[in-house]
C-alpha cells in the first residue's frame, strides 16, 4: 500500500475512535479537514520534486506564475504577498532569487515612480514556457479516473470551502 493510503487508514481508525469516545465530534468534516490536509501536502510535495530539477521552490514557481498570467506580466510586491500568500521578507527572497536567475526585475513603475515594479523577463517566460510541459502527464495521472464532472463537482465544492474559510478568517476577533 502507498504511504498516503496507510495514513488514510490511520486516519479513519483513529478518528473512529475519537468519535467513539466523543460522540459530538464532527467525524465527518474532521476526516474531510485531516484528508485535504494530506492531499495537500502530498501535491506539494509532488510539485516540488517537479521544480527541484528547475532550482525552483514552491514560493518562486508561484511567484513566477503569478506574473506570467498576469496580462503585462507585472505586479506589485503586496500583491505577490498577497495572492501567494508570502510574508514581505520572504517575498523579498523569492523577488532576489528570481532577479538573480534573470527570470524577473524590480523597478520603479512607470506612472507612479514611487510603486515598485516587479516583472518577468523574456527570458523568465520562455522558462515558464519550457519547464511546464513536461509537467502536465504527471497533473493527468493525479486526476486520472476522475470525470470531466468529478473536477467540477471537486472545483465548485472546493471554492464553497475557500469560501466558508474566508468567512471565517473575516469573523476572528483582533
Amino acid at each position: 500500500m502507498a504511504r498516503l493510503t496507510n495514513c488514510i487508514v490511520m486516519m479513519d481508525e483513529g478518528i473512529g475512535r475519537v468519535s467513539q469516545i466523543i460522540p459530538q465530534m464532527p467525524a465527518a468534516e474532521a476526516r474531510l479537514c485531516r484528508l485535504m490536509l494530506m492531499v495537500s501536502s502530498s501535491l506539494e510535495e509532488e510539485l516540488e520534486y517537479k521544480l527541484k530539477s528547475h532550482k525552483l521552490n514552491h514560493s518562486e514557481f508561484l511567484t513566477l506564475m503569478i506574473l506570467y498570467s498576469r496580462p503585462d506580466g507585472s505586479s506589485t510586491p503586496g500583491e505577490l504577498c498577497e495572492y501567494a500568500t508570502q510574508g514581505a521578507t520572504n517575498m523579498t527572497r523569492i523577488a532576489n532569487a528570481l532577479v538573480k536567475r534573470g527570470l524577473i526585475t524590480r523597478g520603479a513603475g512607470k506612472e507612479d515612480r514611487r510603486r515598485v515594479l516587479i516583472r518577468i523577463t523574456p527570458a523568465g517566460r520562455r522558462f515558464v514556457q519550457k519547464m511546464l510541459p513536461p509537467m502536465f502527464p504527471r497533473v493527468a495521472t493525479m486526476f486520472a479516473g476522475f470525470s470531466d464532472s468529478d473536477k467540477r463537482h471537486l472545483d465548485r465544492l472546493l471554492r464553497k470551502l475557500a469560501g466558508n474559510l474566508d468567512q471565517l478568517s473575516e469573523n476572528r476577533l483582533p
